[in-house]
C-alpha cells in the first residue's frame, strides 16, 4: 500500500508543478499585456504628464504597421545578420578569455596578482568609451564593433568566473584530495561544477551587455544593423521605427540570454534540479 501511495502522489506534483508554472506564464504574459495597454493609453490620448509627456510618441498599432512594413521589406534580414554575427563573435571571443583568466586568477594568487590589477583598472571604463579607440586601433569598422561587443561582454564574465571559483567550498576540495584525487581531477570534478552556475550567470549578463554595446558602435561606425536602423529612423525623425528597432534589440537580448540560460540548465542537470526544487 505505501508504493502505491508513493506512485500515486508522484503524478499530484507534477500536476501541482504544472498549475504553478501556468500561472507563472499567466503573470508574465498579463504583466507585458498591462504595459502595451498603459502605452496605448498614453501615446493615443497624448498624455502630457509635466515630466514626461506621450505627445509624440507613436502608438502600438503604429509600431505593428510599421514592423509588419519591416519585415516586408529586404532590409530585415541584412540587419539581423549584421546584428547577430557582430554579437555573437564579440561575445565568443568573451567567453573563451573571460572563462580562461576568471579561472585562472581564481585558482592562482599569482595570477591574481599579475592579471587583476590591470583589468580592474580597465573594467570601470565604458565599452562606450573605447568606440573611437577602436576605430583607431582596427582598419576595419567590423573588426572594431566585434571590440566593442567583445569589450562589454568580456568584465561581466571575467568577474562571476572569478567569484564562482572562489566561492567553492574548501571542504569538497579537501574531500577530493583526501580521496586520492589529483589537481586535474578536483579541477575538472569539483572546482568546475561547482563554478559553473556562476559561469552561465555571469555569460547571460555578458549577452546583454553585448548588446548594449553593439547597438551603441552601429549608432556610430555601422552601416547595417539594429542600432544602425534605429539611428537613422532618429534622423529621419520616423518615431515608430525607433520603436520597432528598440524592441528588436529588446526581443534580441531577452532571447540570447535565454539560449544562453537554457544551455546552462542543460549542461548543469544538477544545478537545474535544484532551483525546480526550491
Amino acid at each position: 500500500m505505501g508504493s502505491i501511495t508513493e506512485a500515486d502522489s508522484i503524478p499530484a506534483e507534477r500536476i501541482d508543478l504544472n498549475r504553478r508554472e501556468a500561472g507563472r506564464r499567466l503573470r508574465r504574459v498579463s504583466s507585458i499585456a498591462i504595459c502595451v495597454l498603459l502605452w496605448h493609453l498614453a501615446s493615443t490620448r497624448h498624455m502630457d504628464l509635466g515630466v514626461i509627456t506621450f505627445q509624440n510618441v507613436p502608438s502600438p498599432a503604429e509600431v505593428l504597421a510599421a514592423a509588419r512594413e519591416l519585415l516586408e521589406s529586404q532590409k530585415m534580414l541584412s540587419h539581423l545578420t549584421a546584428s547577430m554575427s557582430r554579437v555573437f563573435s564579440g561575445f565568443l571571443g568573451a567567453a573563451v578569455i573571460g572563462i580562461g583568466l576568471g579561472l585562472m586568477i581564481g585558482r592562482s594568487r599569482f595570477a591574481e596578482d599579475t592579471l587583476l590589477p590591470p583589468l580592474e583598472m580597465l573594467r570601470p571604463i565604458p565599452a562606450v568609451a573605447w568606440i573611437p579607440l577602436s576605430i583607431l586601433m582596427f582598419p576595419s569598422s567590423e573588426l572594431s564593433m566585434i571590440f566593442i561587443t567583445f569589450t562589454g561582454a568580456l568584465f561581466p564574465i571575467l568577474l562571476s568566473t572569478i567569484h564562482g571559483v572562489e566561492a567553492v567550498d574548501a571542504r569538497l576540495i579537501a574531500s577530493a584530495r583526501s580521496l586520492g584525487s589529483g589537481r586535474r581531477a578536483v579541477f575538472t570534478e569539483v572546482i568546475l561544477p561547482a563554478a559553473a552556475p556562476s559561469i552561465f550567470t555571469g555569460l547571460s549578463i555578458g549577452m546583454g551587455t553585448a548588446w548594449f554595446c553593439l547597438v551603441t558602435a552601429e549608432m556610430i561606425a555601422g552601416q547595417f544593423g539594429i542600432g544602425y536602423y534605429t539611428w537613422a529612423s532618429y534622423t529621419i525623425q520616423n518615431y515608430a521605427d525607433i520603436v520597432v528597432g528598440m524592441l528588436l534589440i529588446g526581443l534580441l537580448g531577452m532571447g540570447s540570454s535565454v539560449l544562453v540560460k537554457k544551455l546552462g540548465n542543460r549542461l548543469m542537470p544538477w544545478h537545474a534540479s535544484e532551483i525546480r526544487k526550491s
